[in-house]
């Protein structure tokens, strides 16, 4: 017994660690597509209004968001290991597609079948961390494991300068990007393992679509968890994917400033939120089964004066202090979604579950996104736009203190 536990914590952050380039890649090809706005519109001719470039956006998520729940449920009747490969194999098969597009259909379509692909992954390898993780370090590996998305954030962050260099150009990028994604599923698929499983739990594993929907559905907790997790997500994406340009056009400063400005800040703050999230609800979980809802509030309350901070920000300086802000919170909330579905749903049902809350936040993201360009193109007030997005993050916090965990699929042990 005391080697065996030893070598299962070992194989626990050894899956963390594999999946962490995994996570870097999901997220660089569409910060890179983020940063790269004014190159790509340029090259590509249709992409003329904001309108155009939210909806385009907007299809990626919405594909996107449907097939959330079709891979998670896949993962959890099939395996996660096997779901994970093919899903990094194919985005970054169309990665390498997308900078070869030439017209703004191509480009649709290219986006369109990265939101197919990457749809696969996430559910999967969230509720893979949590199969290894059934104990008190579960939120800090979700959070380690979220933090290679702030890092992919961050390095598409700086894709602004690759397009603006003569010699490079942005479809440099997504060459390079996708050929890394295509090599890395090979020895991906060597070395990853689904966690084993005793007889009952095989049984179990298996639920039919019907009654996995059902069983979802029925569940209020898990109800008021997917729409805790998506008015967030709805400033979220917003931020992620219209802050280079917003802070591009109201400082006037280069494309290249604008995407490490909007990218590098936020997220190194987020990191940090995820990891101190992390250990704060892993900690608050050893005295109160509450302890990750707690933290997920927490993160919320950070989060509303910084979107109204945001939204007022008169200079650079200021902006970026709010933008900080913003990611601590987003760390804390982000870091603590699968591990609270873990306390209410069972695990044959966690990939798909966290493939609905993609489902609905995304798809809501998607008509943010376009939305947002439409305001713009309006010249609706900043202001106004970043004070709605604060008004749903309060409403978050009393959603998320509503949910009632099940100690019978915690998994925590007593608390101390």
């Amino acid at each position: 017994m005391t080697t065996v536990v030893p070598t299962l914590a070992r194989t626990a952050w050894l899956v963390v660690a594999l999946l962490w380039p995994v996570a870097l890649l999901n997220y660089l090809d569409r910060q890179m597509l983020a940063s790269m706005k004014f190159s790509v519109t340029a090259d590509i001719p249709g992409l003329g209004s904001e309108a155009n470039w939210g909806y385009m956006l907007g299809q990626f998520k919405w594909v996107y968001a449907v097939l959330s729940p079709v891979g998670g449920y896949i993962a959890d009747r099939f395996g996660r290991r096997y779901t994970i490969c093919a899903s990094l194999f194919v985005w970054s098969a169309v990665t390498w597609a997308t900078g070869h597009a030439e017209t703004y259909d191509g480009l649709l379509w290219t986006r369109t079948l990265m939101g197919i692909s990457e749809a696969f992954y996430i559910p999967a390898a969230l509720a893979l961390i949590a199969d290894y993780h059934a104990g008190r370090t579960r939120s800090r590996a979700v959070g380690v494991h979220q933090t290679a998305i702030y890092c992919g954030v961050i390095a598409g962050g700086f894709s602004g300068y690759v397009a603006d260099a003569p010699d490079l150009g942005w479809r440099t990028a997504f060459d390079v990007v996708g050929f890394a994604g295509v090599l890395y599923a090979l020895p991906l698929l060597a070395f990853l393992r689904d966690p084993p499983r005793n007889a009952a739990s095989v049984v179990a594993v298996k639920p039919g679509p019907g009654t996995a929907a059902k069983e979802l559905l029925a569940n209020a907790s898990f109800i008021l968890l997917v729409l805790y997790f998506t008015l967030p997500a709805l400033a979220g994406w917003v931020v992620r994917d219209w802050m280079p340009a917003i802070l591009k056009e109201q400082f006037q400063i280069g494309q290249g400033r604008a995407g490490v400005s909007a990218t590098l800040f936020v997220n190194l703050a987020a990191l940090v939120g995820a990891f101190a999230g992390g250990w704060v609800a892993d900690r608050l979980t050893r005295r109160t089964i509450r302890g990750r809802i707690y933290a997920g509030a927490a993160g919320m309350v950070m989060l509303i004066p910084a979107l109204f901070g945001v939204g007022n920000a008169d200079m650079l300086v200021v902006a970026i202090a709010f933008l900080i802000l913003f990611g601590l919170g987003w760390g804390f909330f982000d870091c603590n979604n699968m591990p609270i579905l873990s306390q209410i749903v069972r695990p044959e049902l966690r990939a798909t579950g966290y493939g609905v809350m993609n489902l609905v936040s995304i798809s809501c993201g998607g008509f943010a996104d376009w939305g947002f360009g439409l305001l713009r193109d309006r010249h609706v007030p900043l202001n106004v736009i970043f004070g709605a997005f604060a008004s749903t993050a309060v409403i978050s916090v009393f959603l998320v203190l509503l949910i009632r965990p099940n100690r019978d699929l915690s998994a925590e042990g007593p608390p101390k």
